[in-house]
C-alpha cells in the first residue's frame, strides 16, 4: 500500500502578479441564453475577479473573452496562469500570449493545491449559484453579475480590503446605499484626486501585502504539519500516483500507482521530470504524486 506524500509547502514571492484562467465544470444543460461554462479570470494581488458565461470551451472562444473581458479593460497581464486544459495550452493560445508578451504558466497535473486561490473562488461561485438558480438550473448565468458585485465589494480575508478598493482605490456604490445613504464624495481637482488616490493605494497595498504574507505563512504552517521531507535526485526510481477510472472496476480497489519511473531532472524543489522508459514521453510531475520505488513493494504496473 502506498500513501501520497506531502512535502513542506514552498513559499513564493507574494508580489508576483498574474491571472488564473479556468473553466467551470460542465452543466447538464444549456442555460436559456445558451451557456454551458464559466470562464473565470482573477488577479492574484487585488483578488479582482471576472466570471464570463460562455457557450463552449473552444480556444477561440476563450481567447476572444480574455481580450474582450480583461485586456480591453485592465490591460495586458504580465503572467497568465491556467490549469492543463487543452484550450489554454493550444498553439493559438500560446501564440496569443507570445504576441502580447505574456508569460504563460500552468499547474501540474492532479495537483489543484498549486492554484488554491481560484479553486476556493470556484467553490464560492458554485455555493452562491446553488442558492438562487431555478429548479431546472437553466438560469445560473443571470445570477453571476450581482454575485460579482457582492464579491468585489466585500473585504477579502487575505488582503483585508475589498477587491474594488484594491483596484480602484475607492468603494463601490451599492444598491443598499440608495436606502441607507453614504457620505457624498468631496469634489476635487484632477491633480488633487490623483494625489489622494496614489496615497490611498500605497497605504492599501502596504497593508494588503502584509496580510497576504501572514495568511501565506499560516497556510504554510498548517500544510507543513502533515508534510514529509522526502526529495529525489536524478536517476532515482519512483512510483507515480496516477488514478484512472476503469469501467466495470471499483475505483477503491484499483491500483493507482504506476512504475517504476526514473527521475530525469529536478526542475524545482517540488517539480520533477520523469520517464517510464528511454523512448517514453517525459512527464512533469509534482513531488506529492511521487514516492520511492522498491521492487519488493509491488509488481510494476
Amino acid at each position: 500500500m502506498y500513501l501520497r506524500r506531502r512535502i513542506p509547502n514552498i513559499s513564493y514571492n507574494i508580489m508576483k502578479r498574474g491571472m488564473k484562467l479556468f473553466k467551470r465544470d460542465k452543466g447538464h444543460d444549456k442555460t436559456i441564453k445558451g451557456n454551458r461554462y464559466v470562464l473565470v479570470l482573477m488577479d492574484y494581488f487585488t483578488k479582482w475577479p471576472e466570471a464570463i458565461p460562455i457557450p463552449d470551451q473552444e480556444t477561440s472562444t476563450v481567447a476572444e473573452e480574455l481580450v474582450r473581458a480583461w485586456i480591453s479593460r485592465y490591460g495586458v497581464p504580465m503572467i497568465l496562469h491556467s490549469d492543463q486544459g487543452k484550450n489554454f495550452n493550444s498553439a493559438l493560445f500560446t501564440e496569443l500570449c507570445k504576441l502580447l508578451g505574456i508569460l504563460k504558466t500552468r499547474t501540474t497535473a492532479l495537483h489543484p493545491e498549486s492554484d488554491g486561490m481560484v479553486e476556493r473562488f470556484n467553490r464560492t461561485i458554485l455555493n452562491h449559484l446553488s442558492l438562487f438558480v431555478s429548479k431546472n438550473q437553466t438560469d445560473w448565468d443571470t445570477h453571476l453579475p450581482l454575485f460579482l458585485l457582492a464579491y468585489r465589494s466585500a473585504d477579502h480575508e487575505a488582503t483585508g480590503y475589498a477587491p474594488a478598493d484594491m483596484l480602484f482605490g475607492r468603494t463601490l456604490r451599492l444598491p443598499c446605499d440608495i436606502i441607507f445613504g453614504r457620505p457624498s464624495d468631496t469634489p476635487s481637482s484632477p491633480n488633487e484626486y490623483l494625489n489622494n488616490l496614489e496615497a490611498r493605494l500605497e497605504s492599501v497595498y502596504a497593508f494588503a501585502r502584509e496580510r497576504i504574507k501572514l495568511a501565506s505563512e499560516r497556510m504554510k504552517t498548517r500544510y507543513d504539519s502533515g508534510a514529509t521531507g522526502h526529495h529525489f535526485k536524478e536517476g532515482d526510481q519512483v512510483w507515480m500516483y496516477n488514478p484512472k477510472r476503469r469501467r466495470g472496476l471499483s475505483p477503491k480497489l484499483q491500483q493507482n500507482w504506476e512504475g517504476p519511473y526514473i527521475i530525469v531532472k529536478k526542475l524545482s524543489d517540488v517539480i520533477y521530470r520523469v520517464q517510464r522508459s528511454p523512448n517514453a514521453k517525459q512527464k512533469v510531475i509534482h513531488i506529492n504524486r511521487l514516492t520511492p520505488y522498491r521492487a519488493t513493494d509491488h509488481s510494476s504496473v
